[in-house]
C-alpha cells in the first residue's frame, strides 16, 4: 500500500510539473509582455581568458539580441510587447550536463531530464511569468576551435558555447539568439551533415534572383549561402533576418492552416 501511495504522489508531482512546463511554453510565445531571458555565464574550459572575459561582462553585450528580436517583431506586425529583455545573472561555477554523443531517443530523453533538473537546482527562477534560462559557456578561442550548442523548449533552457573574445562578440550573439529561438519552438533550417542552409526556409532571401550568392543569413539557417557548396557565418545582425517559417514557429506570424 505504501508503495502505491508513493507512486501516486510521484505521478501527481510529474503531472503538475508537466502542466507547468506546458503552460510556460505556451505563454512564452503569447507575446503579451517582453520575455525575460536570463544569461548565466560559465567558464567553460577553466581558462584565464574566459575568466577575464566573464569578469568584464555586462548586459550591454547582449543588447543586439534585443534589437534583432524587436526588429523582427516589427517586421511581422507584432505589437511593441513582442520582444525579449536580456538579463545578466551571476556566474555559475560549473556547466550543465553535456548532451549524449549518440543521439538515441532514450539517451536524449535521459539527458533532457538531467539538464532540466540541473537547471532547476542551479538557477531557480524569480518573478512571475515564463522566463528563458541560457547557460552560456565561454571558451578560450586559442584552445578550442568549436563547440556545439543545444536548447530545449521543455523547460525553456539552453546550453550555449561561445568564445571569450571581443572580436567574436557579434558571432557569439548570433549563436545565443539561435539557441534562444530554439527554446521558443524554432527549428533548425540547415543540413546537419554539412551545415548548409536548407532551401527555401534556411535562406535569407529564398526569392532572390539570381538566387546565389545570398546577402543574408536566416537566423535558424545559420549561414549566408554563397554558392551550392559554400556558406559563411554572418559577421553581425545586419546580415541576419528571421524568415517566415521561423516567425510562424515562435508565433510572430499565425501558422498556416492544415488542409
Amino acid at each position: 500500500m505504501f508503495k502505491l501511495i508513493r507512486i501516486f504522489i510521484l505521478l501527481s508531482i510529474l503531472a503538475v510539473v508537466s502542466f507547468s512546463s506546458y503552460r510556460a511554453r505556451v505563454e512564452s510565445v503569447e507575446w503579451k509582455y517582453s520575455l525575460q531571458v536570463n544569461v548565466y555565464p560559465i567558464n567553460g574550459d577553466a581558462s584565464p581568458a574566459a575568466e577575464d572575459y566573464i569578469r568584464h561582462l555586462t548586459v550591454d553585450e547582449f543588447k543586439p539580441i534585443e534589437a534583432f528580436m524587436r526588429h523582427a517583431a516589427e517586421q511581422y506586425g507584432k505589437a511593441g510587447s513582442a520582444g525579449v529583455e536580456m538579463r545578466l545573472q551571476p556566474r555559475l561555477l560549473a556547466g550543465p550536463p553535456a548532451p549524449p554523443e549518440e543521439q538515441s531517443g532514450l539517451q536524449v530523453m535521459w539527458w533532457s531530464l538531467q539538464f532540466r533538473w540541473w537547471a532547476y537546482r542551479q538557477a531557480k527562477l524569480v518573478g512571475p511569468g515564463p522566463q528563458v534560462r541560457l547557460f552560456v559557456q565561454y571558451f578560450d578561442p586559442h584552445k578550442t576551435q568549436t563547440h556545439s550548442s543545444t536548447a530545449l523548449q521543455r523547460g525553456l533552457i539552453g546550453r550555449v558555447n561561445v568564445f571569450a573574445s571581443n572580436e567574436m562578440r557579434a558571432k557569439n550573439n548570433f549563436v545565443i539568439a539561435h539557441e534562444l529561438l530554439h527554446t521558443l519552438g524554432a527549428t533548425d533550417k540547415y543540413d546537419r551533415s554539412n551545415d548548409m542552409p536548407s532551401f527555401p526556409d534556411g535562406y535569407g532571401e529564398p526569392h532572390r534572383t539570381p538566387l546565389l550568392p545570398q546577402r543574408y543569413a536566416e537566423i535558424m539557417g545559420g549561414r549566408i549561402v554563397l554558392s551550392e557548396s559554400d556558406a559563411v557565418i554572418p559577421s553581425d545582425f545586419k546580415q541576419v533576418i528571421m524568415g517566415t517559417k521561423t516567425a510562424q514557429e515562435i508565433n510572430f506570424l499565425p501558422k498556416p492552416k492544415s488542409d
